[in-house]
């Protein structure tokens, strides 16, 4: 078996049948078929077949897909559209009309209307629980629970799920698991090391890594991928041949780019609690995190993710302050999306002012006061350099 940097650059090769060192982009739509009435049934048959119509398979999703699955230890992994795609077709895999879902307190906004706009409309139920605490994961389990849904670390206060615990419970009770490690990657983090069944990524993030393209993944049992498949035939879901090689181009580096994002991460976490400026930092590799011994139990790294609080006398201050240091930042850009090799930061609670309500926000842990960094792979010297220059102006004397 090949080491993981070798993975990412030449699992899959069969696919591209070619002589090019780059595998090509396959920029059609259908493929002439054999005069052979069997090769042609089978064709538009077989499951993510990459040469009979795109809506089906492409080549260079073939090879994608055997990356990822590589990477997650999975049977099979299909790559989709949005990463959005992704978690609502990985879903609607499973769950139907008078069935039950576990669910965290915090999700990624999208993942959260999903299940309260779009679940609940076709009559599934979804219960909510907080993701640190085992026990409610076992309390909330009913007869027709088909699903637990989990995201670690959460998006975006970084809370963290027992991979473990959740697994086991799944199986205990004959319940599929599903994580989105979107936020930890491949890298750092192998969900289905620890017994969940499957895990789904936006691609846009972390596997792409250059915030140029959009896609979603779904890895799991080969018979699992293709009941995923084929409800991506009718939904409609599938990823274009551009947006697919520039993912393939994207998981070269992968490896080299999270390593540098967590050192960078870190190094910026840890500055950010020494300044003493900052209300609070949250970052999975700080010893401050309330569930460190889970966080190296289960992780490899600890990811470019992190979120500070900014203090104030009152949440109206707090609020102040976080758009002042916005405005003052000038490496770091106010942008949404995360995992991109330049450093981004934004405010949750303006991001997702419309999705969710005053309630809601409290619960998931988002303050007027917070803000969520995504760092890149700039030098650290530059970025501590830009945070501080921006501090200096909002507290001019240390607190």
């Amino acid at each position: 078996m090949s080491k993981l940097e070798t993975s990412l650059i030449h699992q899959g090769d069969h696919f591209n049948t070619t002589k090019s060192v780059v595998s090509p982009i396959y920029q059609t739509s259908t493929y002439f078929a054999d005069a052979d009435l069997s090769s042609y049934i089978h064709a538009a048959t077989a499951p993510k077949y990459p040469e009979f119509y795109h809506r089906h398979g492409n080549p260079t999703s073939s090879q994608v897909a055997a990356i990822l699955a590589d990477l997650e230890k999975t049977e099979d992994a299909l790559v989709l559209a949005t990463g959005m795609a992704a978690i609502s077709t990985a879903i609607l895999a499973i769950v139907q009309h008078g069935d039950h879902i576990v669910a965290q307190q915090s999700h990624y906004s999208g993942t959260a209307l999903f299940f309260k706009d779009f679940l609940s409309q076709y009559g599934i139920e979804i219960t909510y629980i907080n993701q640190t605490d085992n026990d409610a994961f076992k309390q909330a389990i009913r007869p027709n629970t088909k699903l637990i849904y989990v995201e670690t670390p959460s998006n975006p206060n970084l809370d963290i799920t027992d991979l473990t615990f959740v697994a086991q419970l799944g199986k205990q009770n004959g319940i599929l698991t599903m994580a989105d490690n979107t936020f930890a990657s491949p890298i750092n983090q192998t969900p289905c090391a620890f017994g969940i069944d499957i895990v789904v990524h936006s691609a846009t993030k972390y596997l792409g890594g250059h915030s140029d393209l959009t896609a979603g993944v779904v890895c799991g049992s080969r018979a699992y991928i293709e009941r995923v498949w084929q409800r991506s035939l009718v939904l409609g879901s599938s990823l274009s041949p551009f947006d697919s090689w520039l993912l393939l181009r994207g998981l070269k580096t992968l490896a080299l780019r999270v390593r540098q994002i967590n050192e960078n991460a870190l190094a910026l976490a840890q500055w950010l609690e020494k300044d003493g400026r900052i209300k609070k930092v949250t970052y999975a590799g700080l010893d401050t995190h309330p569930q460190k011994t889970l966080v190296r139990k289960q992780m490899r790294g600890f990811t470019g993710m992190l979120c500070i609080e900014m203090s104030g006398a009152d949440e109206k201050e707090a609020y102040s302050r976080a758009q002042q240091l916005l405005g003052h930042l000038q490496v770091f850009a106010n942008a949404a999306s995360l995992g991109g090799v330049e450093s981004l930061i934004v405010h949750p609670a303006s991001m997702w002012g419309s999705h969710h309500s005053e309630e809601q926000k409290k619960t998931a842990g988002i303050s007027k006061g917070l803000l969520r960094i995504s760092v890149g792979i700039e030098h650290i010297d530059d970025l501590i350099s830009d945070v501080k220059q921006a501090l200096d102006k909002i507290y001019p004397l240390s607190l």
